[in-house]
C-alpha cells in the first residue's frame, strides 16, 4: 500500500478541522528538525563509537495499552535506579552531541513541546519526563500507532491496514530505530535500558527475535476501565489542540469507533499470540493492574527476580511506602462510557479472551 502519509495528513488536518496554514508551517518545522537530526545523527558516528555501531544488552521493554499502568511502572523502575529511560526531548532529539547543545535551552522548546496539549490528569508529562518509546518513531518516520491514532483515525477512508504490521511490516525499521536510541541514550550506563513501547502488543513476536535476551512486562488491565480511558487520554489531547467535542456529531463517532477497535486490536493480538504459543512467554512477566496497586510490595519482588535486580534496603523502604500511597490512590482522569456511545456488555463480549485469559483468574 503506498501512500504520502504527510500529504494525506495535511489534508485531514484541513478537512477535519477547517486548519490549512498551520499544518504546513508544522510540517515544515518537522521535516527541518528531521534534517537537523539527521545531520546530527551522522556526525555522532564520527565521535562515538556507540552511533557506528548500537547494540543493547537485555533491555526491558514494558508493553500494555495506554492507561493500562505503563507510564507509571516504566518511571518507577527507572527513578528506583533499575535502569535506564529516555526523556521526551531525548526521543525527539536523539543525538548524543546535539542533546548536548539543545540541553541549556530546554526551558525555552518546553514552550514549543507538544506534550503541553496533554492531560495532566492522566500522568504529568513534559520534555523532561520518562516517556514511551512510540512518540520517537513518531517524530523520525512521521509513521506508527501514534499517528493513526491522532491523525488518520480521522481520514475518510479507514487506513488502519496500513499501520498495521500484519498488513504492512516495518518491524526491521523500526526495531533498528529503537536499538540506535536506545544505545545513544544510555552509552554510559551499566544498567539495562527500559523502554516502554505500547505497539509491540501487536508484534511482540517480532521483537523477540529482534533482541532475543529482552524482558518483557505486558501490563493488562480491565478492559472496561483501560479502553474508556485511553479513549479520554487522546481525545483530550485532541480536545484541547484542535476542539475534538466540537466537531460534528458523525465525525466524533467515526473516530471513536476506529480508535476504539485499534486500542480493541492491541489487546486481542497479544493475547492470540499469547495463546497459540507465538511468544516466548519464559521472557514475558505478565502485570496486572489491580495487583499493582493493591500488593505493589509482593509484584516488586516478583520483578527483581524476573530481571536478576538486587534492591537495597533503602528501595524496599521505598516500595513499602509507595504500596501504601497505592492502595489509597484515586485517579483524576475521569471518564464516561456513554460519552463515548460505549456499553459494558459490547466491551465485554469484545474482550472476552481477554477475561478468560489473564483476569479470570
Amino acid at each position: 500500500m503506498n501512500l504520502n502519509r504527510k500529504l494525506e495528513a495535511y489534508k485531514i488536518v484541513g478537512n477535519t478541522f477547517g486548519t490549512w496554514l498551520s499544518p504546513i508551517i508544522t510540517g515544515l518545522f518537522l521535516s527541518l528538525m528531521r534534517l537537523f537530526v539527521s545531520i546530527f545523527l551522522f556526525i555522532d558516528k564520527i565521535f562515538y563509537k556507540i552511533a557506528r555501531k548500537p547494540s543493547v544488552h537485555k533491555p526491558i521493554v514494558i508493553v500494555g495499552n495506554p492507561r493500562s499502568g505503563t507510564t507509571f511502572l516504566q518511571r518507577y523502575l527507572i527513578y528506583s535506579g533499575l535502569g535506564e529511560g529516555s526523556r521526551l526531548w531525548q526521543l525527539i532529539y536523539p543525538s548524543i552531541i546535539l542533546q548536548k547543545v539543545i540541553k541549556p535551552f530546554l526551558p525555552v522548546l518546553e514552550k514549543l513541546s507538544p506534550a503541553r496539549h496533554h492531560s495532566t490528569e492522566a500522568h504529568k508529562t513534559s520534555l523532561t519526563s520518562i516517556e514511551t518509546d512510540d512518540v520517537g518513531l513518531f517524530f523520525r518516520y512521521f509513521d506508527g500507532f501514534f499517528l493513526y491514532g491522532f491523525l488518520f483515525s480521522f481520514a475518510d477512508e479507514d487506513f488502519f491496514k496500513y499501520f498495521d504490521p500484519e498488513h504492512r511490516d516495518t518491524s526491521k525499521r523500526d526495531f533498528d530505530w529503537y536499538e540506535n536510541v536506545w544505545a545513544r541514550n544510555s552509552y554510559k550506563k551499566d544498567s539495562p535500558y527500559i523502554g516502554k513501547l505500547f505497539s509491540l502488543s501487536t508484534n511482540l513476536p517480532s521483537f523477540q527475535k529482534r533482541f532475543p535476551d529482552s524482558r518483557i512486562l505486558y501490563m493488562i488491565r480491565d478492559p472496561l476501565s483501560v479502553i474508556p480511558s485511553g479513549l479520554s487520554l487522546v481525545t483530550g489531547v485532541l480536545d484541547k489542540r484542535f476542539g475534538f467535542w466540537s466537531l460534528a456529531p458523525n465525525i466524533r463517532e467515526r473516530y471513536i469507533e476506529r480508535l476504539y477497535n485499534a486500542l480493541i486490536t492491541l489487546l486481542i493480538r497479544f493475547n492470540n499470540d499469547w495463546e497459540n504459543n507465538k511468544i516466548d512467554k519464559s521472557k514475558v512477566m505478565i502485570v496486572r493492574y489491580d495487583h499493582m496497586m493493591t500488593n505493589f510490595e509482593k509484584l516488586m519482588d516478583d520483578i527483581f527476580i524476573f530481571t536478576n535486580h538486587e534492591p537495597s534496603q533503602e528501595l524496599r523502604n521505598e516500595i513499602k511506602n509507595t504500596a501504601e500511597e497505592q492502595k489509597n490512590y484515586k485517579s483524576k482522569h475521569k471518564y464516561d462510557l456513554k460519552k463515548f456511545g460505549l456499553s459494558e456488555d459490547r466491551i465485554k463480549k469484545d474482550c472476552s479472551s481477554i477475561y478468560k485469559t489473564f483476569l479470570n483468574k
